[in-house]
């Protein structure tokens, strides 16, 4: 039979736009002729849920949608419908709801498989709301066995992982079934299904991709995985559906950070594989279009402002905004103080015309001066310092947020991972916004990035990336002068916030003077209130701020 992986994005609590979105690409299906179409998980209220999932009009809705799907399939020669939706638990005692996959034909509900492995760690929640399946069943589709699978429940092949999650594999359940079912199995081929709501984090469609290959050749099997793709608020999904063959070579691959419906049949197995995956640097560029593009349309704008300070960070922002949402939905707006260098004003014009983004010039020197001027009674005998300088990216904050409500534009963030670690950033000031972008890259990724933005062409200025960084909030100042270089300082902010490694592993892995990594460090755990007051951040790391890292806000932590 042929099986088409339909690769779609989902809106959260969008049931009647992911419905239409899900008979459009089945009805696809069916005229590339195939016999059943796979959705992912929870594709049809969208992954994650969260608290929605407390709410009984959620299921309900939920439930109403998995009626009208499976009436879709009454029609003679329309394909079957494989899916992830919520039902209500059927337990009396426990959670109240199922995080299953609904296989829809001849106009009903002919099976249900219920997920059983519930993740609990990073960004996953899910024991918060789901009851576990305890067994899982083999079921048939045109007399094709098949073996279906919810995401985590392919997350823990003993021998693919070096420890396992949990206690039992249902993958490994579910082969044991096959075969001791010598009835209904004999002569078939093996096949294994996956609907995933996987979220990306860089590099992870390669161990993906690796891990599901090592299911494929243990059990013999061809695995057949299909992944949510699209941002919904920090997460980005990245896609990247994909058949593995039983000697573990890929049959086909759907495209990553992009729809995508792809077919394969089960009789030959030798469909072309799509390309390989993108290079690191280019797969980060997409995800965090992909991840700006959706949190800004499924939040309901279509516009964005972008504080253009002549800056690395703020160039690469305007140059993922621009790419997300089009030219037409950017505006750059310069704030210059008398810090502010003439070098970077030119810089900030110049990259927005070159991105073709409208660019606004309001100088704040007047502003920032009757500011002073204000607190100069309670700041009399004091020197000029950090009050003085957060002062001007707390005007500029506030300038933007004026522009967002009068013209609804969200503001983007332009901080970077380094500096939201350190705490290298104002808060109220350049932390305002809606959407922090690079929130989750490091600095040398950021030059990393806008030299991948220039691969053809200038497009931010080369001034922009080879000067040294500044934020230009009092003369002649360096991000040197608070902090050791980045290429020193992002290893030891890497191993720390996303490894957990201590000060002494720190120092001995990367040949660093402990005093020095300590006092990083230090600085990491000082700010973790301003961090937990920031504007959701993109995840594209193993460990991004955000709710997949939870630490408290008053504790004295040893470094």
């Amino acid at each position: 039979m042929k099986i088409a992986l339909a690769q779609i994005n989902p809106t959260v609590g969008d049931f009647a736009g992911n419905t239409k979105k899900i008979l459009e690409y089945a009805a696809s299906a069916g005229d590339m002729g195939a016999g059943l179409v796979v959705f992912p998980e929870l594709a049809v209220c969208g992954y994650p849920p969260a608290d929605l999932l407390e709410k009984a009009v959620f299921i309900a809705r939920a439930e109403q949608a998995v009626v009208e799907l499976a009436g879709w399939t009454a029609v003679r020669g329309r394909p079957a419908i494989l899916c992830g939706t919520v039902m209500a638990a059927v337990s009396k005692v426990g959670k109240q709801v199922r995080n299953v996959a609904v296989l829809l034909a001849e106009g009903k509900v002919n099976f249900v498989q219920q997920k059983m492995l519930l993740p609990f760690y990073d960004v996953f929640d899910e024991q918060r709301y789901f009851e576990a399946g305890t067994e899982q069943t083999l079921t048939c589709v045109d007399g094709q066995p098949l073996a279906i699978t919810i995401c985590e429940d392919a997350w823990n092949d003993k021998g693919f992982w070096p420890r396992q999650m949990y206690s039992v594999d249902p993958v490994e359940g579910l082969m044991s079934q096959w075969e001791k079912r010598k009835t209904d199995t004999a002569g078939k081929q093996r096949i294994i299904l996956n609907i995933s709501a996987s979220p990306y984090w860089q590099g992870k469609p390669h161990v993906r991709q690796s891990m599901l290959a090592a299911i494929a050749v243990r059990h013999g099997a061809y695995v057949a995985m299909v992944n949510q793709v699209g941002g919904n608020d920090s997460l980005v999904f990245d896609g990247s559906s994909v058949v593995i063959r039983p000697d573990g070579g890929v049959a086909v691959r759907a495209a990553s950070f992009a729809e995508d419906l792809v077919v394969f049949d089960t009789e030959d197995g030798e469909v072309a594989a799509a390309d390989a995956f993108a290079d690191g640097v280019e797969e980060l560029w997409g995800a965090l279009v992909l991840g700006t593009r959706d949190y800004v349309r499924k939040c309901g704008f279509s516009k964005v402002l972008v504080g253009l300070s002549g800056g690395i960070d703020s160039a690469l922002v305007a140059a993922i905004a621009v790419e997300a949402l089009g030219a037409e939905n950017v505006v750059g707006v310069g704030m210059p103080t008398e810090y502010s260098s003439l070098g970077s004003i030119e810089d900030a014009r110049k990259l927005a015309k070159n991105l073709g983004v409208r660019f606004e010039l309001l100088p704040i020197h007047d502003v920032f001066a009757q500011f002073q001027h204000v607190l100069q009674p309670l700041f009399s005998g004091t020197s000029f310092g950090l009050a003085e300088e957060n002062l001007q990216p707390r005007i500029r904050g506030t300038l933007l947020m004026a522009l967002s409500n009068k013209f609804g534009a969200l503001v983007l963030t332009t901080g970077n991972k380094s500096e939201m670690s350190t705490g290298y950033c104002t808060l109220y000031g350049d932390m305002v916004g809606a959407l922090a972008v690079i929130g989750d890259v490091m600095k040398m990724r950021v030059y990393a990035l806008s030299r991948y933005v220039n691969r053809v062409k200038e497009i931010i200025p080369w001034a922009t990336i080879e000067k040294p960084p500044s934020a230009e909030l009092r003369p002649e100042q360096r991000d040197t002068d608070s902090l050791p270089p980045y290429e020193v300082l992002d290893p030891i902010l890497e191993a720390y916030v996303e490894r957990y490694c201590s000060a002494e592993q720190i120092a001995e892995e990367q040949g660093v003077d402990v005093r020095l990594v300590k006092s990083v460090l230090e600085l990491v755990e000082r700010s973790e209130y301003k961090r937990q007051q920031a504007a959701p951040v993109l995840k594209v790391t193993r460990k991004s701020f955000g709710m997949g890292r939870r630490f408290p806000i008053a504790v004295k932590v040893q470094v």
